[in-house]
Parts: structure tokens; sequence; C-alpha cells
């Protein structure tokens, strides 16, 4: 014998009150929504469609803000971008933030830096930076040098 509590496709209702017929306006006073059929009385909206966020003619709420470019992330990731051929100017030891704004190649020694590979080094150096691009750190080692990221 087959359980009557067990939950069969053919067995399946909805929650009571969960399904409700729609409002069938316009059939008669007695009906409940009969006459304006729930318009009120008049004007644009009792006789017509007017399209989402239309306010009669004045200038909408849409065009009266101005236009806002774009957002400014919170975690904006910015460094200071130095590239491998400004590197050569530094003939041997160590190189990092403090010696790249002594030698003007960053404004501010707190700047985050990063090492781009655009041109060639001949000098082994040990390099210092916040991050590297691929294709520098191969530079650098192929010199004889490091890339350390602080």
């Amino acid at each position: 014998m087959e359980n009557q509590d067990q939950m069969r496709l053919h067995n399946l209702k909805p929650a009571p009150g969960s399904r409700k017929d729609r409002k069938r306006v316009g059939r008669g006073e007695s009906a409940g929504g009969g006459k304006t059929c729930g318009r009120g009385q008049k004007g644009q909206k009792a006789r017509g469609k007017t399209r989402p966020g239309f306010e009669g003619g004045q200038m909408p709420l849409a065009r009266r803000l101005p236009k806002l470019g774009g957002f400014t992330p919170r975690k904006r990731n910015v460094f200071a971008v130095v590239n491998v051929s400004e590197l050569a100017r530094f003939e041997t030891g160590e190189v990092d933030p403090a010696a790249l704004a002594a030698a003007g190649l960053i404004k501010k020694e707190t700047e985050r830096v990063k090492i781009l590979g655009d041109g060639e080094l001949s000098a082994s150096i040990t390099v210092k930076a916040h991050a590297f691009s691929s294709s520098a750190r191969e530079k650098i080692e192929a010199a004889g040098g490091k890339a350390e990221v602080i």
C-alpha cells in the first residue's frame, strides 16, 4: 500500500493563500472595480498609458541631474612607473625607492614603484620595488642582478 502522506507530483498544491486571482476591473460597480476602475477621475493617467519616469511634461529627474563620469575606486592601486632603460644610470649597488627619488625618477620615496621592461640593462644591480612586470624581472636577472619585491 502507498503511504498517503508521501509527496508525489499529483499531490502537489500551492500553499494556501499564496495564489490570488487577478483583479478584473471594468465589470460593474458591484464587482468592486467598476466605473473608473481604480484610476481616479480624469487626467492623463486615467485615459492612457505613460511611460515609467514620465512627469507630465516636466523635465524628468533623470535629465535634471548632472551626468556623473564613472566612479573612483576606494582601493585604487597607483604605482609610480619606472622602465628598465631608466635604471641603466645606476652602475652598481642597490636601487630602492629612496635612490629612485634621489635620481628624480619618481617624485617621493613613499610612492609605490613598479618596474616595467621597456629598454635594456647591462649593469648588475639589485632592484627593490613594490611590483615588477615579467619582462622587467627577466631583463634585470639576465644582466646578473636581482629583482626583490618590497
